[in-house]
């Protein structure tokens, strides 16, 4: 296996659990909610890691694994477990997660896009948090409790976008680095889509 990264602990990651997964046309938005709060999360994901998301969850069987299950396995088989992930930043609207392996002799945490930490720890049957640092960079959403407050949140959930969310994300550094400026229209090319990188407004 590569070389270890020691694992961070820090005592400001809120554990968190899924709330919901929403489905539009292109993409899914999976809502983390907070275990001990009312606060909500969401992230949007590319159509294929929602599924992979929402297969677990739905009780069917397959009968050959998905990429994955394949993970979890292949982490099992070289001696590791998946103790926990963590949604741990937020930068140029773009999610961040670490996936934390432990073994009897060691500790590493493994990069990873939010949509993938999370499909692995429903597999592996592990927590997930979220970083303090990731909440206050996001509008805080509240979880619906009656029926009148569930039926507007569905609706509003309709036109949600991603700069909805985001908190004067373009004016606050990350990282204490201040976001670079964005270059002349016609002199950038398209970038690839990341499913779970969301564009600024223009």
């Amino acid at each position: 296996m590569a070389k270890e990264e020691k694992a961070e602990k820090s005592d400001k990651d809120k554990e968190v659990r899924i709330y919901s997964i929403a489905t539009t046309q292109n993409e899914c938005i999976i809502f983390l909610e907070e275990a001990t709060g009312d606060r909500l999360l969401p992230i949007w994901i590319g159509l294929n890691e929602g599924q992979a998301i929402a297969i677990r969850f739905s009780g069917v069987v397959l009968p050959r694994p998905l990429t994955h299950d394949l993970i979890v396995t292949l982490v099992k088989t070289l001696g590791w477990t998946v103790e926990k992930v963590v949604v741990n930043d937020i930068k140029e609207n773009t999610f961040y997660a670490r996936v934390h392996l432990k073994k009897e002799d060691g500790e590493c945490t493994v990069d990873a896009r939010p949509s993938d930490a999370i499909a692995v720890a429903v597999r592996a049957g592990c927590s997930i948090f979220v970083s303090e640092t990731v909440f206050a960079k996001c509008q805080v959403l509240t979880k619906p409790i009656s029926e009148d407050e569930v039926s507007k949140f569905k609706e509003e959930l309709k036109n949600l976008k991603p700069e909805d969310i985001f908190k004067d994300i373009k004016d606050k550094p990350f990282g204490g680095e201040k976001k670079p400026p964005k270059k002349e229209k016609g002199k950038d090319k398209e970038k690839d889509k990341d499913p779970d990188k969301d564009k600024d407004d223009e």
